[in-house]
């Protein structure tokens, strides 16, 4: 039995404040609305109860942002993809920005469990002057419960019409792609902070960015304290298997990589990232997402 999820919101300016419309069909919705940053920032948590996604099901959330709107969307957990008998399971994302719209996109990490077949989908729409700053995480298998990812296959589809595509099939049995120095070199986590802009981001504004992001790895690295308790290698202050760069593939998209044999060295690092970005762009402080702190 397939259980299909459906996610509809839109963000409206009325004033100085971002509202939100939601409407959703099966079990995906929204959890919380906050203003933790004022009136014009809108942050939803948003949920699916049932807590995991299996073959067959599929899972979509659809945000369209009025002009001059800001929201800011997390979940309360990671999402969990399944071991399948077959069918693929469906995650598709798409945010459309009117002109002068932002969205920050940060949603815990997608675990894919040993076993499944899963799809994973990212698109940003963006209107000339709109920005989005979105994340995606992918942690596979559990290897703190000793559960690899010896079986089953996970595509990641990250995209900004017209400005960049990323495209990317992950299977259990591709050795090469997961063990080579050119591919994942054994690490289990994978993530991609992208900074998206509809108009092309100045020159100085763009290396800004990048020096930013640059300036965070290299503050990660030297940080003799392993973050949410991850080791350390003895010789070098920098959190056991984390590697981490900063490119600008086009001249709207800014893009941090990361990879890492743990989540939260991980997150750590793209929280970092997030937070320079916003001070840097937007003028405004990190603001973590409440859930985050509970």
């Amino acid at each position: 039995m397939t259980w299909p999820a459906h996610l509809q919101l839109h963000y409206r300016r009325e004033g100085d404040r971002t509202t939100a419309l939601d409407t959703h069909h099966g079990p995906l919705r929204v959890l919380k609305r906050l203003y933790p940053e004022g009136p014009g920032i809108c942050h939803h948590v948003l949920v699916h109860p049932p807590g995991g996604v299996v073959g067959g099901d599929e899972l979509r959330v659809t945000a369209h942002l009025d002009a001059g709107t800001h929201a800011v969307c997390t979940t309360p957990g990671a999402t969990r993809f399944y071991r399948s008998e077959g069918a693929v399971a469906r995650q598709r994302v798409a945010l459309h920005l009117a002109e002068g719209a932002r969205m920050e996109w940060l949603p815990l990490e997608a675990i894919a469990h040993r076993g499944c077949v899963a799809e994973n989908q990212l698109q940003l729409h963006l209107q000339p002057g709109a920005q989005a700053m979105a994340w995606d995480v992918l942690a596979l298998g559990l290897p703190a419960a000793n559960e690899a990812f010896d079986s089953g296959s996970f595509l990641q589809h990250l995209e900004v019409p017209g400005q960049w595509l990323e495209r990317g099939h992950i299977r259990a049995s591709d050795s090469t792609l997961l063990h080579s120095p050119l591919g994942l070199a054994g690490r289990s986590v994978s993530a991609t902070l992208c900074f998206a802009s509809g108009s092309p981001w100045p020159v100085d504004q763009r290396e800004a960015l990048l020096e930013a992001a640059r300036a965070a790895i290299s503050g990660l690295a030297g940080n003799t304290h392993a973050p949410h308790g991850a080791q350390h290698d003895s010789g070098a202050k920098r959190p056991i298997g984390l590697a981490a760069g900063a490119t600008a593939p086009q001249l709207g998209v800014v893009l941090l990589r990361v990879l890492a044999h743990r989540v939260e060295p991980a997150m750590v690092l793209l929280a970092a990232v997030r937070a320079a970005w916003r001070a840097q762009a937007w003028g405004l402080t990190a603001q973590p997402p409440r859930i985050w702190r509970t």
